[in-house]
């Protein structure tokens, strides 16, 4: 009888070896461009062509350096990831210690930072690299629990043979990435690992529903940050007239005064005082307070010239956008679904009404309520250059699109029909491939 991806999740639950000598059946025959009993969950399927791809070895184990002592340290004491250490800890170090697992925490760069939990696992551990300094992304120690979730920006258990690499197949493990609330970057990926026969397939719902607590810790932490700004913004707004608003160094407003209420503007990477183009405020003039910036807009009428925006999806994890215009420039990250959106937008620059979005993005035109919601959080930092009714870039926008060199990478996390096709067919326009778009 034919078995699914499904039926091998549950037989792992009552017979892990036999689901483990299945899964060995499908890694080998899968990496000989053969049939195995059961085709491999997508998620892997799409990991092992990536890796294929980029020439990783599944018989060898390679690795790269570890990070100093210091260097561990001074990235420990930079990420944000340690302000959810005790979250993390207190969700899964106990059970993971008597379930003979270990929880490892790696930065966006899949850098271990933290390892902990049974003392005999991490001993295990050590023999494959997984150690404090270690390598974990995908392109360099193929599928795994840190790397591939890292790239999908989604939560994959990697069991047994689903690892690409054979030194690692004896082991199992279940990764949820942690994002920033306040902008979707990627943090990191909290990760817990063990050998084969001691994991469930109910792990990965586990470390995600603890992920999501990280990330709720995290949004706390950020709104008491923007209350403590509030208070200082008060006195200052209040001997202001015209519109003004305070923003932390995220650009999240604090306060506003003399004008419409709006919940972020995009600030350049390396903001300073001085007279500034912000979107969508136009010229303004920003100053410096603790803990952010006293922004206000200018009376002066803008000169109206073309902006410059270049979608940056060259590499497979990071994406951005960046705008320059005669007052200067600025960049920010891309969360992976407002990258499918501007990807779309910058084919058609005709524009996609709500429903035609829903349809290239969800495979479905009547879900345009989470289309106008993603849509009003992109035109909060991109207001000035984009358009709606329908959704679109500006006449005056000058658009790039940077791609990356295979089709196949193209935003790899999505599952959008109109991003899949692209990466399947080859079908991006080839003034899209030269950097520009019509």
């Amino acid at each position: 009888m034919a078995l699914s991806p499904t039926d091998v999740a549950q037989l792992a639950v009552v017979d892990t070896a036999r689901a483990a000598r299945v899964l060995s059946e499908v890694r080998s025959a899968t990496l000989a461009g053969g049939r195995g009993p059961v085709a491999p969950r997508p998620v892997i399927e799409q990991s092992w062509e990536r890796m294929l791809r980029g020439g990783i070895d599944p018989d060898r184990d390679r690795r790269s350096g570890l990070l100093s002592p210091e260097e561990v340290r001074r990235r420990r004491e930079t990420t944000e990831l340690r302000h959810v250490l005790p979250v993390l800890r207190e969700g899964l170090l106990s059970v993971a210690d008597v379930a003979h697992h270990i929880m490892v925490v790696a930065d966006q760069d899949g850098r271990v930072l933290w390892r902990e939990g049974s003392a005999a696992v991490l001993r295990r551990a050590d023999g494959l690299g997984f150690e404090l300094g270690a390598d974990w992304r995908e392109d360099v120690v193929g599928t795994n629990g840190i790397g591939t979730p890292a790239v999908v920006r989604r939560p994959v258990q990697v069991f047994g043979s689903e690892h690409f690499v054979r030194s690692q197949t004896s082991w199992t493990c279940s990764g949820a990435p942690i994002t920033d609330p306040r902008d979707g970057r990627l943090l990191g990926v909290v990760d817990v690992s063990g050998p084969l026969e001691t994991m469930h397939p109910a792990t990965l719902a586990w470390v995600d529903s603890v992920a999501k607590l990280a990330e709720s810790r995290l949004r706390e932490l950020h709104l008491g940050s923007l209350e403590r700004l509030r208070a200082t913004a008060a006195p200052v707004l209040s001997r202001l007239s015209g519109q003004a608003l305070v923003v932390d160094r995220d650009g999240w407003t604090a306060a506003v005064t003399g004008m419409p209420y709006t919940s972020r503007i995009a600030l350049p990477k390396s903001l300073s005082a001085g007279r500034r183009w912000l979107p969508p405020l136009g010229l303004c003039s920003v100053e410096p307070l603790a803990g952010g910036w006293l922004v206000r807009a200018s009376a002066e009428p803008e000169p109206r010239t073309a902006t410059r925006v270049v979608l940056d999806f060259s590499q497979p994890r990071r994406w951005s956008v960046t705008v320059s215009g005669s007052a200067g420039s600025w960049s920010r990250e891309l969360s992976p679904r407002h990258a499918e959106l501007l990807y779309l937008l910058a084919l058609r620059r005709g524009g996609h009404s709500a429903a035609g979005l829903a349809e290239e993005v969800f495979g479905d035109p009547a879900r345009t309520v989470t289309v106008r919601a993603e849509m009003s959080r992109v035109r909060r930092y991109l207001g000035g250059v984009l358009e709606h009714r329908p959704y679109r870039f500006g006449e005056d926008a000058e658009v790039e699109l940077v791609l990356p060199d295979d089709p196949r990478d193209l935003l790899p996390q999505s599952t959008a029909p109109a991003v899949v096709g692209a990466r399947m067919t080859d079908g991006m326009p080839r003034m899209c491939r030269s950097g520009l778009t019509e």
